[in-house]
């Protein structure tokens, strides 16, 4: 790949197929019918640092920083409750928490806006809120009702990677690529 061609790329925390498969079956209950389109469990994770457009050579700078900086050891990854962006009652995006290893998430993305900064990406404007997102609303709706019957999602996962993907836009929505893995 030339140094102006790029690559729209993202940092995440992939789920573990035992995860992607509980959550499955936890959102088919008949109490929680997500509205809106619902993100299909294949493209599942938790956004660390969204890199947006990079070249190769960032890319690979990011790679050789995160190689040597992401000092954060495997943690156990616990998740909480539904909830909504902007907010439960004009929800545009229907999401799940994470209220156990949020700490270690966000080291890693602190971690990893300093990689992409240091490769010569913008920095981001936005804090990172660890989430998962389940389903995008159009046009946007109440959810109240739903995010206080449904339980908290019982499984964890544990986390031993950082994983870059590479996101191809299409009609039927985005595909995402492993590229590389960052083991903890």
């Amino acid at each position: 790949m030339g140094d102006r061609l790029t690559e729209r790329l993202f940092l995440a925390v992939a789920l573990t197929d035992d995860v992607a498969h509980g959550l499955a079956a936890f959102l088919t209950d008949e109490t929680v019918r997500l509205p809106g389109r619902p993100t299909l469990p294949d493209k599942w994770h938790i956004t660390i640092r969204f890199l947006g457009s990079t070249t190769a050579l960032q890319r690979d700078r990011i790679l050789e920083f995160l190689d040597e900086h992401l000092a954060v050891e495997p943690f156990t990854l616990g998740f909480g409750l539904l909830d909504a962006f902007p907010k439960p009652s004009k929800a545009s995006v229907l999401w799940l928490g994470v209220d156990r290893g949020s700490e270690h998430l966000r080291s890693m993305a602190q971690i990893s806006e300093v990689a992409a900064q240091a490769a010569g990406l913008e920095p981001e404007d936005r804090p990172l809120h660890p989430h998962l997102t389940l389903s995008r609303i159009r046009p946007p709706m109440n959810v109240c009702d739903l995010i206080e019957r449904v339980p908290r999602f019982p499984l964890s996962m544990e986390v031993d990677r950082l994983t870059l993907f590479r996101s191809h836009l299409g009609r039927g929505g985005a595909t995402y690529e492993t590229v590389d893995a960052i083991l903890l």
